[in-house]
Protein backbone atom coordinates (compact mmCIF):
# COMPACT_ATOMS: atom_id res chain seq x y z
CA UNK A 1 0.00 0.00 0.00
CA UNK A 2 1.01 3.02 -1.00
CA UNK A 3 2.83 5.95 1.60
CA UNK A 4 0.49 9.59 1.58
CA UNK A 5 3.20 11.75 1.68
CA UNK A 6 3.05 14.41 4.43
CA UNK A 7 0.49 12.52 6.83
CA UNK A 8 1.85 10.94 9.60
CA UNK A 9 -0.21 8.70 12.47
CA UNK A 10 0.37 8.61 15.93
CA UNK A 11 -0.79 5.32 18.43
CA UNK A 12 -0.19 3.41 21.31
CA UNK A 13 2.48 0.95 20.26
CA UNK A 14 4.31 -0.11 23.03
CA UNK A 15 7.87 -1.68 22.12
CA UNK A 16 9.31 -5.46 23.61
CA UNK A 17 11.86 -7.77 23.17
CA UNK A 18 12.21 -10.62 25.74
CA UNK A 19 15.12 -13.26 26.78
CA UNK A 20 13.53 -16.50 27.17
CA UNK A 21 14.71 -20.20 28.15
CA UNK A 22 13.50 -23.29 26.86
CA UNK A 23 12.02 -26.33 29.45
CA UNK A 24 15.03 -28.14 30.48
CA UNK A 25 17.91 -25.54 29.37
CA UNK A 26 19.34 -23.63 31.29
CA UNK A 27 19.69 -19.50 31.06
CA UNK A 28 23.46 -19.64 30.98
CA UNK A 29 22.61 -21.58 27.60
CA UNK A 30 21.31 -18.79 26.25
CA UNK A 31 23.58 -15.60 27.88
CA UNK A 32 26.92 -16.70 29.42
CA UNK A 33 27.76 -13.32 30.11
CA UNK A 34 26.69 -11.08 33.19
CA UNK A 35 24.44 -8.78 31.09
CA UNK A 36 21.31 -9.39 28.82
CA UNK A 37 20.28 -7.42 25.91
CA UNK A 38 17.07 -6.32 24.80
CA UNK A 39 16.04 -5.06 21.50
CA UNK A 40 19.52 -6.21 20.42
CA UNK A 41 19.22 -10.06 19.00
CA UNK A 42 15.68 -9.66 17.53
CA UNK A 43 16.10 -12.45 14.64
CA UNK A 44 14.36 -16.13 14.85
CA UNK A 45 12.41 -14.84 17.48
CA UNK A 46 8.28 -14.98 17.54
CA UNK A 47 5.72 -12.18 18.22
CA UNK A 48 5.50 -13.42 21.97
CA UNK A 49 9.37 -12.57 21.98
CA UNK A 50 9.39 -9.48 20.48
CA UNK A 51 7.87 -6.76 17.78
CA UNK A 52 11.01 -5.53 16.71
CA UNK A 53 11.94 -6.05 13.27
CA UNK A 54 15.52 -4.81 13.09
CA UNK A 55 18.20 -5.17 16.17
CA UNK A 56 18.32 -1.75 18.14
CA UNK A 57 16.31 0.30 15.09
CA UNK A 58 12.79 1.36 14.57
CA UNK A 59 10.65 0.64 11.77
CA UNK A 60 11.30 2.24 8.66
CA UNK A 61 11.51 6.31 9.59
CA UNK A 62 9.61 6.16 12.61
CA UNK A 63 9.71 7.61 15.67
CA UNK A 64 9.22 6.94 18.94
CA UNK A 65 7.61 8.79 22.43
CA UNK A 66 8.99 6.16 25.77
CA UNK A 67 6.59 6.99 28.37
CA UNK A 68 7.34 4.21 30.44
CA UNK A 69 9.30 1.25 31.01
CA UNK A 70 8.42 -2.02 32.54
CA UNK A 71 10.45 -5.30 32.97
CA UNK A 72 8.35 -8.35 32.98
CA UNK A 73 9.34 -12.24 34.19
CA UNK A 74 7.78 -15.15 33.60
CA UNK A 75 7.02 -17.29 37.19
CA UNK A 76 6.22 -20.92 35.69
CA UNK A 77 7.49 -24.19 37.24
CA UNK A 78 10.94 -25.22 35.47
CA UNK A 79 11.14 -28.38 33.63
CA UNK A 80 14.57 -30.08 34.89
CA UNK A 81 16.94 -31.78 32.49
CA UNK A 82 17.39 -35.85 32.60
CA UNK A 83 20.54 -35.22 30.66
CA UNK A 84 22.48 -33.40 32.82
CA UNK A 85 24.53 -34.92 35.86
CA UNK A 86 25.05 -34.21 39.24
CA UNK A 87 27.39 -35.95 41.68
CA UNK A 88 26.08 -35.85 45.11
CA UNK A 89 28.24 -37.26 48.30
CA UNK A 90 26.25 -39.30 51.04
CA UNK A 91 27.51 -41.85 53.76
CA UNK A 92 29.34 -43.61 53.11
CA UNK A 93 31.31 -41.07 51.01
CA UNK A 94 32.36 -43.39 48.16
CA UNK A 95 31.08 -44.20 45.84
CA UNK A 96 29.41 -40.89 44.25
CA UNK A 97 26.01 -41.43 43.17
CA UNK A 98 25.92 -40.02 39.34
CA UNK A 99 22.57 -39.07 38.44
CA UNK A 100 20.32 -36.33 36.32
CA UNK A 101 19.51 -33.12 37.61
CA UNK A 102 15.61 -34.39 37.65
CA UNK A 103 16.55 -36.98 39.69
CA UNK A 104 18.45 -35.53 42.23
CA UNK A 105 15.49 -33.23 43.07
CA UNK A 106 13.22 -35.83 43.07
CA UNK A 107 15.67 -38.07 45.70
CA UNK A 108 15.89 -34.30 47.63
CA UNK A 109 11.97 -33.76 47.39
CA UNK A 110 11.54 -37.67 49.00
CA UNK A 111 14.35 -36.88 52.28
CA UNK A 112 12.37 -34.10 53.03
CA UNK A 113 9.19 -36.10 53.56
CA UNK A 114 10.99 -38.92 55.08
CA UNK A 115 10.64 -39.00 59.21
CA UNK A 116 14.34 -38.58 59.61
CA UNK A 117 15.43 -36.19 56.46
CA UNK A 118 17.14 -38.78 54.14
CA UNK A 119 17.01 -41.40 51.26
CA UNK A 120 18.69 -44.30 50.58
CA UNK A 121 20.19 -45.52 47.34
CA UNK A 122 21.73 -48.60 45.96
CA UNK A 123 24.93 -46.56 44.31
CA UNK A 124 27.03 -48.77 42.00
CA UNK A 125 30.46 -48.82 43.25
CA UNK A 126 32.29 -48.43 39.47
CA UNK A 127 29.84 -46.11 37.67
CA UNK A 128 28.24 -44.35 40.57
CA UNK A 129 25.22 -44.78 38.73
CA UNK A 130 21.87 -45.80 40.66
CA UNK A 131 20.46 -49.33 41.32
CA UNK A 132 17.82 -51.12 41.71
CA UNK A 133 18.54 -53.39 44.52
CA UNK A 134 21.66 -54.24 46.76
CA UNK A 135 24.28 -56.78 45.49
CA UNK A 136 27.87 -57.25 44.63
CA UNK A 137 29.44 -54.28 43.85
CA UNK A 138 26.86 -52.20 44.90
CA UNK A 139 26.65 -50.13 48.22
CA UNK A 140 23.55 -48.55 50.16
CA UNK A 141 24.52 -45.11 50.68
CA UNK A 142 22.25 -42.49 52.85
CA UNK A 143 21.76 -39.35 51.43
CA UNK A 144 20.45 -36.30 53.86
CA UNK A 145 18.85 -33.05 52.96
CA UNK A 146 21.88 -31.26 53.07
CA UNK A 147 23.86 -33.69 50.76
CA UNK A 148 21.94 -33.67 47.87
CA UNK A 149 20.83 -29.55 48.28
CA UNK A 150 24.56 -28.96 48.44
CA UNK A 151 25.60 -30.80 45.69
CA UNK A 152 22.71 -29.45 43.53
CA UNK A 153 24.10 -25.77 44.54
CA UNK A 154 27.72 -26.74 44.08
CA UNK A 155 27.25 -28.38 40.45
CA UNK A 156 26.43 -25.63 37.67
CA UNK A 157 23.96 -28.14 35.92
CA UNK A 158 21.64 -27.63 39.61
CA UNK A 159 18.87 -25.53 39.17
CA UNK A 160 18.95 -21.88 41.01
CA UNK A 161 18.11 -22.11 44.75
CA UNK A 162 14.80 -20.65 44.02
CA UNK A 163 13.83 -23.27 42.11
CA UNK A 164 14.25 -26.58 44.06
CA UNK A 165 11.43 -25.19 46.21
CA UNK A 166 9.64 -22.94 44.59
CA UNK A 167 6.85 -20.44 45.58
CA UNK A 168 7.66 -21.65 49.59
CA UNK A 169 7.83 -18.16 50.81
CA UNK A 170 11.23 -18.27 51.09
CA UNK A 171 11.88 -16.48 47.77
CA UNK A 172 11.27 -16.49 44.56
CA UNK A 173 13.02 -16.31 41.11
CA UNK A 174 11.51 -12.85 40.62
CA UNK A 175 12.63 -11.59 43.95
CA UNK A 176 16.37 -12.63 43.22
CA UNK A 177 15.99 -11.45 39.65
CA UNK A 178 14.89 -7.69 40.51
CA UNK A 179 16.92 -7.39 43.81
CA UNK A 180 20.21 -8.55 42.43
CA UNK A 181 20.10 -6.90 38.81
CA UNK A 182 20.22 -3.13 37.26
CA UNK A 183 18.49 -2.21 34.16
CA UNK A 184 19.95 0.87 32.16
CA UNK A 185 18.26 1.95 29.11
CA UNK A 186 20.68 3.45 26.21
CA UNK A 187 19.12 5.89 23.18
CA UNK A 188 22.36 6.39 21.12
CA UNK A 189 25.66 5.35 23.38
CA UNK A 190 23.72 8.08 26.10
CA UNK A 191 22.26 6.05 29.32
CA UNK A 192 18.56 7.70 29.58
CA UNK A 193 18.37 5.87 32.88
CA UNK A 194 19.97 3.10 34.98
CA UNK A 195 18.49 1.76 38.16
CA UNK A 196 18.02 -1.72 40.14
CA UNK A 197 15.15 -3.14 38.25
CA UNK A 198 12.96 -3.46 40.75
CA UNK A 199 12.42 0.42 39.92
CA UNK A 200 10.36 -1.02 36.70
CA UNK A 201 7.35 -2.69 38.00
CA UNK A 202 5.62 -4.83 35.48
CA UNK A 203 2.42 -3.50 35.89
CA UNK A 204 1.11 -6.81 34.78
CA UNK A 205 0.92 -10.60 34.97
CA UNK A 206 -0.97 -12.47 37.37
CA UNK A 207 -1.87 -11.55 40.69
CA UNK A 208 -2.92 -13.11 44.13
CA UNK A 209 -3.06 -12.67 47.28
CA UNK A 210 -2.07 -16.01 48.39
CA UNK A 211 1.37 -16.15 50.28
CA UNK A 212 2.53 -18.58 47.94
CA UNK A 213 2.35 -16.44 45.04
CA UNK A 214 5.28 -13.75 44.03
CA UNK A 215 3.98 -11.30 41.20
CA UNK A 216 6.83 -7.86 39.94
CA UNK A 217 3.81 -5.39 40.42
CA UNK A 218 0.53 -5.35 40.58
CA UNK A 219 -1.26 -5.96 37.13
CA UNK A 220 -2.40 -1.90 36.58
CA UNK A 221 -1.05 -0.25 33.53
CA UNK A 222 -0.43 2.71 35.87
CA UNK A 223 1.41 0.43 38.51
CA UNK A 224 4.65 0.68 36.56
CA UNK A 225 7.72 3.80 36.32
CA UNK A 226 6.85 5.84 34.30
CA UNK A 227 9.07 8.40 32.55
CA UNK A 228 8.86 12.19 34.28
CA UNK A 229 9.03 13.75 30.34
CA UNK A 230 8.54 11.51 27.56
CA UNK A 231 12.17 10.12 26.26
CA UNK A 232 11.82 10.52 22.54
CA UNK A 233 13.51 7.95 20.10
CA UNK A 234 14.64 9.13 16.49
CA UNK A 235 14.29 7.57 12.94
CA UNK A 236 17.19 5.42 12.53
CA UNK A 237 18.34 6.00 16.62
CA UNK A 238 20.11 3.07 18.08
CA UNK A 239 18.66 2.02 21.44
CA UNK A 240 19.09 -1.00 23.65
CA UNK A 241 18.23 -2.06 27.13
CA UNK A 242 20.87 -4.22 29.35
CA UNK A 243 20.08 -5.93 32.80
CA UNK A 244 23.23 -6.51 34.54
CA UNK A 245 24.06 -8.53 37.47
CA UNK A 246 26.99 -7.69 39.28
CA UNK A 247 27.52 -9.67 41.74
CA UNK A 248 29.34 -12.69 41.13
CA UNK A 249 27.43 -15.24 43.68
CA UNK A 250 24.08 -13.99 42.22
CA UNK A 251 25.02 -14.32 38.58
CA UNK A 252 26.47 -18.01 39.71
CA UNK A 253 22.41 -18.35 41.09
CA UNK A 254 20.67 -16.61 38.10
CA UNK A 255 22.31 -18.11 34.88
CA UNK A 256 21.35 -21.72 36.47
CA UNK A 257 17.86 -20.65 36.10
CA UNK A 258 15.53 -23.46 34.65
CA UNK A 259 13.52 -22.92 31.51
CA UNK A 260 10.33 -22.53 30.76
CA UNK A 261 11.11 -18.38 31.99
CA UNK A 262 11.49 -15.46 30.05
CA UNK A 263 12.45 -11.67 30.94
CA UNK A 264 10.42 -8.92 29.00
CA UNK A 265 11.25 -5.14 28.48
CA UNK A 266 8.69 -3.36 27.44
CA UNK A 267 9.21 0.53 26.64
CA UNK A 268 5.66 1.63 26.65
CA UNK A 269 5.02 4.87 24.09
CA UNK A 270 3.46 6.32 21.00
CA UNK A 271 4.86 5.48 17.66
CA UNK A 272 5.02 7.71 14.96
CA UNK A 273 4.03 7.11 11.50
CA UNK A 274 3.63 7.12 8.02
CA UNK A 275 -0.17 6.71 7.19
CA UNK A 276 -0.69 4.56 4.36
Amino acid sequence: MAVVQGIKEKLHLPLYDSVSVEPEKQLRDVETSSILKFFVNVQGKTKLETNLQSASLLPHYNTFEARAMRVVISDLPPELSDEREVEVEGDPATPRLKADVKRVVELLEEARDSVNGERNVFVNDSTGAEEGTSGSGITDVTFTVSDLEGALEDSKNGPAREQIQSNNGAGTIIGEFIYNTVTTLFVGEKIMIQMPTWFFPAGAGPYSESARFTTHGEPDPMATFRFAEPLFIDKQQNFRVEIEIPDSDSLKNIQKIYGPFSIWVVLDGYMTRDVQ
